[in-house]
């Protein structure tokens, strides 16, 4: 066999990715295209777009089925500059990586071939995988040591060289008892991959095209093929809702150890889950069953309580929220605010310092620093048609089980008097009261009693 050395190294050779997403995916019983379903808010095609920016490759072509509109949507948003290839019939995945020959041409040193329902592949491993290419190596298969081969193609091979790889119906009884086996991810020199794709033959018994035999081609060219090995859990195919499962499962402890190692306290990290795009700070203390959702960050010495769900939201530092509080998308916590158990935060602003204690839907508002907003405040936000906005300034006191009815502006230092349905403006370090004016009457209840139980007597 010949090994060439190129002279470039990884990081200075041309590379695509081309990402195969045509399958249905119909074992996952939905009508969401397997590749959508989501880990840790993201779709599995998504944390392969992720791990393929990660790893420094220049140009990402995906393979799709036909109708596939929201596959499509969906790379492109994640991706804008990828290339789209519609695969219209399934004959394998040589086949599949054919259909977008033209836009792999030879304009390539490198390419990699990925699945779209393989999405805990790690950057590293993938530059791994890559790095034979710059030495001389035309294919490069990605192999696991599988704990059940079965159903697995395996890898054969002689020393650190690849002579084969064997799908598991096509394989003999001695091929069979390999344990090395094939995750279906491979690397192949940009220059040769078309060449060598298009002389595999349709002669296995599913009567495809299998990429997989580019090894045994490459090699009665005198061409050099290896394998780099991955940890099983790594290139995890996802088919149903168990294997989803089990691959949110590792992504969420991916995602927690990655916190607590840079500072999160977690008291019981199994019960947290965190998004893929949770950002933290140091000294953040997070107790049990907390839940991260899209697009949320979290400054230095926050302390998040237990039961309490996020989503959209920047917490900075020193804040303080929960127990069972809830932060939709909007909400923006500043310095040392505190949140208290059941409140409801969404789409609003609130002031260094301000605080939210107990019991109260705050929406569409802005809140000034220092300000108190007392137990059962609700900002009436909605008319059944329009959303209205709420501005409380600096120092407000709002007393409890009060109700705000936007648009409204409450100046700073004012107060509102409990029990009071607010519904004009109040001017700076003012008293708003509206409330009915209380009425007592001496021993009513009394009378009230006597009357109910001869009444009750009666019958």
């Amino acid at each position: 066999m010949v090994s060439k050395d190129s002279g470039l190294s990884s990081a200075t050779r041309s590379c695509a990715a081309i990402i195969l997403a045509a399958g249905e995916g119909t074992r996952m019983k939905s009508d969401i295209p397997k590749v959508l379903h989501e880990i840790a808010n993201l779709s599995m095609i998504g944390h392969v777009i992720m791990m393929v920016q990660e790893a420094g490759v220049d140009t990402l072509i995906a393979v799709i089925g036909p109708g596939r509109e929201d596959v499509r949507a969906e790379i492109l948003k994640l991706c804008p500059s990828a290339k789209i290839v519609v695969q219209e019939q399934r004959l394998g995945t040589a086949h599949a990586v054919l259909a977008a020959k033209h836009e792999i041409g030879e304009r390539f040193d490198d390419l990699l071939v990925l699945f779209a329902d393989t999405p805990l592949l790690r950057a590293e491993t993938l530059q791994s995988l890559r790095k034979p290419l710059s030495s001389g190596a035309a294919v490069v298969a990605l192999g696991f040591d599988a704990e059940n081969p079965a159903g697995y193609g395996r890898i054969l091979t002689e020393g650190d060289r690849m002579i084969a790889i064997r799908e598991h119906k096509d394989a003999t009884e001695a091929e069979r008892e390999v344990t090395l086996c094939n995750s279906g991810l491979m690397a192949l020199d940009g220059k040769l991959a078309i060449g060598l794709i298009e002389a595999i033959e349709n002669k296995n018994s599913q009567r495809e095209f299998y990429l997989t035999d580019v090894v045994e081609i490459a090699n009665r060219r005198g061409l050099a093929s290896f394998y780099r090995v991955a940890d099983e859990q790594e290139v995890m195919g996802v088919n149903d809702r168990v294997q989803l499962s089990r691959a949110e499962a590792v992504f969420q402890g991916r995602l927690r150890n990655g916190a607590m190692l840079a500072g999160v306290t977690m008291t019981a990290p199994e019960t947290v889950f965190l998004s893929f795009d949770t950002r933290f700070g140091r000294d953040v203390h997070v107790e049990p069953h907390v839940v991260f959702g899209r697009g949320v960050s979290v400054g230095d010495n926050v302390r998040v309580k237990a039961f309490s769900y996020f989503e959209e939201t920047k917490i900075a530092e020193q804040a303080e929220i929960g127990p069972f509080a809830r932060l939709r998308p909007g909400t923006e916590l500043g310095v040392g605010v505190k949140i208290g158990n059941f409140v409801e935060v969404k789409k609003s602003v609130i002031g260094d310092g301000a605080k939210i204690n107990h019991l109260s839907y705050i929406g569409d508002a802005t809140i000034g620093a220092r300000s108190n907003i007392g137990a059962g405040t609700i900002t009436c936000n909605y008319d059944g048609f329009f959303k209205y906005t709420t501005i409380i300034g600096e120092d407000a006191f709002i007393g409890a089980n009060s109700s705000l009815l936007a648009p409204i502006s409450i100046g700073n230092g004012a107060f509102v008097g409990s029990g009071s349905v607010v519904t004009d403006d109040v001017p700076a370090n003012a008293l708003a009261l509206a409330r009915g004016k209380q009425v007592v009457k001496l021993e009513w209840a009394t009378a009230f009693r006597e009357k109910a139980r001869a009444k009750k007597a009666r019958k």
